[in-house]
């Protein structure tokens, strides 16, 4: 017999807001889960604003929202706003947004395009996330245990008292971490462009690491044994060119070795510390 799949789909849409308020506060909607109990998944992708994820010790996804207000552009609207003259402004904001879940993976999407949308969700604690964001936010996760996988554009990534694992990357923004504890075997990556990397293991974490920072330095408090960095050679038999470099990456062991975890920067420091 083909095990039975359960969809919840919920699309919500609203559109009478009154007033000049910049910014409007709308508590979404309740999601179950297929699995009440048992480690889930959330998926949230948009264009502009924030993510926040809180752990609670609930059994759904809960998601409210903070609707920012439209941009305006005054050359481009000039002969529209002619046509409003008179006019009063009766609807300051619409929201469509909808979440699926099945076998408790929930993913939000957000098809408002045109205002920044900063969503917070509560989950349970045992929830791996994919989050991602483009403009206008940052991304922040507080106390979950799960696989994270994140990324942001032009914004921070801030993790805190999380477990599990996590691979994150942000072009303009730092990368602050605070692992509660950590997935064992689980290989990590964290990378920003334009922000400091800063991530913060339990004083019993075991690792191979591997860091640079184009423009910055690489700190750590880990007793970390440095392995010495050899030349990588590319021959072309079919040319006969033969090209030798040397990469700036710090590479060591810590607490003996263990799963790879990754760090880069190009502008700013990398700082692994211990607790």
């Amino acid at each position: 017999m083909k095990q039975l799949k359960y969809i919840f789909v919920l699309i919500i849409a609203v559109c009478a807001y009154m007033g000049n308020a910049q910014e409007k506060s709308v508590d979404l909607f309740t999601v179950p889960l297929s699995n009440p109990g048992s480690p889930g998944k959330l998926i949230v992708s948009q264009v502009a604003g924030s993510i926040e994820v809180v752990a609670y010790e609930g059994k759904e996804v809960i998601v409210k929202a903070t609707i920012g207000e439209k941009e305006h552009c005054e050359d481009c609207h000039k002969d529209k706003n002619k046509e409003k003259a008179g006019m009063k402004k009766i609807s300051g904001s619409s929201l469509n947004i909808s979440a699926e879940e099945k076998n408790n993976v929930v993913e939000i999407n957000n098809e408002l395009w045109n205002r920044t949308t900063d969503i917070l969700v509560k989950v349970p604690v045992n929830f791996s996330l994919k989050l991602s964001t483009v403009n206008d936010g940052d991304i922040r996760v507080t106390g979950v245990n799960g696989d994270m996988e994140i990324s942001n554009v032009n914004g921070e990534i801030t993790l805190d008292n999380v477990s599990g694992s996590a691979s994150l990357d942000t072009t303009n923004g730092d990368v602050n971490v605070s692992f509660a504890s950590i997935k064992k075997d689980a290989d990590m990556a964290f990378s920003s462009f334009n922000g400091d990397v800063k991530v913060t293991f339990p004083s019993s974490l075991k690792a191979n690491v591997k860091a640079k920072s184009d423009m910055g330095d690489v700190y750590t408090d880990f007793d970390m044994v440095l392995s010495k960095n050899t030349p990588e050679v590319d021959r072309d038999a079919s040319s006969g060119s033969y090209k030798v470099k040397i990469e700036q990456w710090v590479k060591g062991a810590i607490n003996g070795g263990g799963p790879e975890m990754l760090f880069k920067t190009f502008n700013g420091d990398v700082i692994i510390s211990s607790k």
